[in-house]
C-alpha cells in the first residue's frame, strides 16, 4: 500500500479556533478525519502530523526518504523563509517521492509577503486555496503518480 505523511507546520494546531474567517470552522482533527476517509478511498495509508516545531518536521522529512514515504506538505510560516525546509523537502523529491506542497488558503490572495514559496520549487506540485479539500486533491496527486 503507498504510504504517505501528512505534515503540517506552526499554528495548524489551532485550526478552528485561529482566524476561522481565514481558515474556517474546523479543526486540526477535522482534518486527520477527513484525511483518514480520502485515504481509504485512494488506497493510502497516511499519517496526520502538525508540529510547530522547524527541527521536527526537517526530521519527519528526513524519515519519509529513510521510509519511503511521499508527503503532503503544508509548510505554513515556513513556506517563506526556511531554507533548511527546502533542503529536506528537496531530499524528499530527489529520492523519486512525491512531495505536494498544500495551503488551505490562496497565499496569492493575501498579504505580499505569503507570494515566495522556498518549498515551491522543490515540490512535486502545489495545491492552494481550496481549504481542507486542497489536501484531498494532494493525496489524489500521489495515488494518481505511484
Amino acid at each position: 500500500m503507498t504510504r504517505a505523511l501528512v505534515l503540517n507546520g506552526p499554528n495548524l494546531a489551532r485550526l478552528g479556533s485561529r482566524e476561522p474567517d481565514v481558515y474556517g470552522s474546523a479543526s486540526l482533527d477535522d482534518l486527520a478525519a477527513s484525511v483518514e476517509k480520502w485515504c481509504v478511498d485512494l488506497g493510502i495509508d497516511a499519517e496526520v502530523r502538525q508540529t510547530d516545531d522547524e527541527s521536527e518536521l526537517v526530521g519527519w522529512l528526513h524519515e519519509a526518504v529513510d521510509t519511503r514515504a511521499h508527503v503532503v506538505l503544508n509548510p505554513a510560516a515556513f513556506t517563506h523563509y526556511s531554507y533548511a525546509l527546502r533542503d529536506a523537502a528537496a531530499q524528499v523529491t530527489s529520492a523519486g517521492l512525491v512531495l505536494v506542497e498544500v495551503h488551505i488558503t490562496n497565499p496569492y490572495a493575501r498579504e505580499a509577503f505569503r507570494h515566495t514559496s522556498v518549498v515551491g520549487g522543490v515540490s512535486t506540485g502545489t495545491v492552494a486555496g481550496f481549504g481542507f479539500d486542497s489536501y484531498r486533491l494532494a493525496l489524489t496527486a500521489i495515488a494518481l503518480r505511484v
